[in-house]
């Protein structure tokens, strides 16, 4: 049922919940062996197409990790599984939750498998997590209207930049709008107040997007150190039983 409180809970856990992040060391350890992102890509290359390979590259060359995407107060899984999918296919790695709001609604709206290839974390305050933005060197961009907020356009997104959004009711909190840098409004020519939180996500990231590319040259800004480690993850995200291939690669070369 769409409004089961239960299962809106179960899917919002599901969506959000942290699992292992690109910077866990569990996907480069196996049996106790300590592999190298090039080592895990040398066992596993010969299990991807070519076709997949290049398109495992084309996605990394766009990715970054200095444009973050933050949720505060998430009501709505089917919102949180639409800003998944399009943050994921803006090329941002990190996707943020603080979870507030403590009761859910559910919708059928789906991520696309998109939390697959992000790196979730979830917070219990906005307090808790603009300590872990800060200390990464991201400024707060939080999306409000209000008088002192700078139109989307005018916007300089090249910084290393943690976007704010509110949830579907109450918008960015006042602790939040405490703690950001700036804030930042979508301009509207209707007579809606807003826009719904999943589209406004997108027409932020698409301005990021588009400025970070005017300003920086691209989008994506992975260093090769991350690259690396990114391409090493997402083989394994990609080839069935990965783990159970490598260890048995290990094991028949220790053999020899």
């Amino acid at each position: 049922m769409p409004n089961d409180p239960k299962l809106a809970a179960e899917e919002m856990r599901r969506l959000t919940e942290a699992r292992r992040t690109s910077y866990d060391p569990w996907w480069f350890t196996f049996d106790g062996a300590e592999l190298t992102p090039h080592e895990v890509v040398d066992l596993l290359a010969d299990h991807l197409s070519e076709e997949r390979i290049a398109r495992l590259e084309s996605v990394l060359d766009q990715r970054t990790m200095s444009l973050v995407l933050v949720v505060e107060g998430m009501v709505d899984s089917g919102n949180i599984a639409a800003m998944m999918r399009t943050a994921e296919g803006f090329g941002v790695q990190s996707f943020h939750t603080i979870d507030t709001a403590r009761r859910y609604k559910h919708s059928r709206r789906t991520s696309q498998g998109a939390e697959k290839w992000l790196d979730r974390w979830r917070w219990t305050s906005p307090t808790e997590c603009v300590v872990d933005l800060r200390r990464q060197g991201l400024r707060i961009v939080a999306a409000h209207v209000d008088e002192s907020a700078a139109p989307l356009g005018s916007v300089d997104f090249s910084p290393p930049t943690a976007l704010v959004v509110g949830n579907e009711l109450e918008g960015v909190s006042e602790e939040m709008l405490t703690l950001a840098d700036e804030t930042v409004m979508i301009p509207i020519n209707g007579f809606v107040q807003s826009f719904n939180v999943s589209v406004a996500t997108a027409l932020c990231l698409d301005a990021a997007r588009r400025d970070r590319t005017a300003s920086l040259g691209s989008h994506g800004d992975v260093d090769h150190e991350t690259r690396s480690r990114l391409r090493a993850i997402w083989y394994q995200k990609s080839v069935p039983h990965a783990r159970d291939i490598i260890l048995r690669k290990l094991q028949d070369r220790s053999s020899v």
